[in-house]
């Protein structure tokens, strides 16, 4: 069963637009990420799913409502953390849960066995005297996580869950969300840039400058790159381009003074390369297609995890003049 349909989704902000007609689905108890660098269009898609925005043309269906015509439904079945952070430093963890519980109306007999279940899950029972300013980054994320889920909703939204954080407490916050995906057979739409955090969804749309350019597992996505991922620096890289091209037949690309191209079966490939290569080379390397492989690939570029590009500035420029 569809939880999330989006057909031809458009924003504009002014002549700048933002999101570029995508269609895609997502199923229920499924983790589908959003994959692409900063100002590609990921928080925009989210905002417009939950209601934030409205969209500027295209149709979008949230657990059976239209997020135009029914926005009060779509809101009052999804949960949502936000890429910045919204808990109140000045109340305590328990205040925000009960805060959040009173503005979704929820009985008090279903709140308490509730919060002190998802409290339990990200392990901050124990905490939730304490007020938030005392709360480091990690501990924050957990709890809203469990904020958003405290009203049962159908999708919990994640824009770039664990941005900022450090991998242990990037991967602590993920076995959280799978285990809750488990539990509640919820479906969680995240949008992401960093790679290995992609690796967790169950399919990716890989979007750039507004439109998505490839949607599928991660597996099959990297399968698409067509072989291994070969890497080298050379004393000539104009030249060995020229050769990769015309004597092997490849298409190489390079970047940061960097040559890459994928063979099928690196390990076969690479004693006769690196033998009969006649431009010296200076550092070779081998890998199996990753996340960012597949990125480059498709967009001729690679994904910088602090990359603010001119659509993102355009945008912050154009809601200040709007006055949001």
């Amino acid at each position: 069963m569809e939880v999330i349909k989006s057909k031809n989704l458009v924003k504009r902000f002014g002549k700048l637009e933002a999101v570029k007609g995508v269609s895609f689905g997502v199923q229920e108890g499924e983790i589908f990420g959003f994959l692409g660098p900063n100002g590609a269009g990921k928080t925009t898609t989210i905002n417009m799913l939950c209601t934030l925005l409205a969209p500027t043309s295209g149709e979008a269906i949230v657990n059976g409502f239209n997020v135009i015509k029914e926005r009060d439904q779509v809101r009052g079945s999804i949960g949502l953390v936000f890429q910045e952070p919204t808990l109140d430093d000045y109340l305590t963890a328990e205040q925000n849960l009960r805060f959040h519980a009173y503005a979704y109306s929820i009985p008090k007999e279903i709140l308490e066995p509730r919060m002190k279940a998802l409290l339990d899950m990200v392990e901050l029972w124990d905490r939730r005297k304490e007020k938030i300013s005392t709360y480091s980054g990690g501990m924050k994320r957990r709890l809203e996580i469990a904020r958003g889920l405290l009203h049962h909703p159908k999708v919990l939204f994640l824009d770039e869950p664990t941005l900022g954080l450090d991998p242990q407490t990037r991967s602590r916050i993920w076995n959280h969300i799978h285990e809750l995906r488990k539990k509640e057979n919820l479906a969680i739409f995240m949008t992401t840039h960093y790679m290995d955090e992609a690796e967790n969804c169950d399919r990716i749309a890989v979007i750039d400058y507004g439109e998505i350019v490839a949607l599928d597992t991660p597996d099959r996505l990297k399968d698409a790159i067509g072989g291994d991922v070969v890497t080298i620096k050379t004393e000539d890289n104009d030249k060995a381009i020229s050769l990769l091209k015309d004597k092997y037949n490849l298409q190489p690309a390079q970047e940061n003074g960097t040559i890459r191209f994928t063979v099928p079966h690196g390990e076969e490939f690479l004693p006769g390369f690196v033998s009969g290569f006649p431009v010296r080379l200076i550092s070779i390397g081998l890998h199996r297609p990753t996340l960012e492989d597949v990125f480059l690939k498709l967009t001729g570029r690679a994904i910088r995890e602090q990359e603010v590009n001119q659509m993102q500035n355009l945008m912050k420029r154009h809601m200040r003049m709007r006055g949001h």
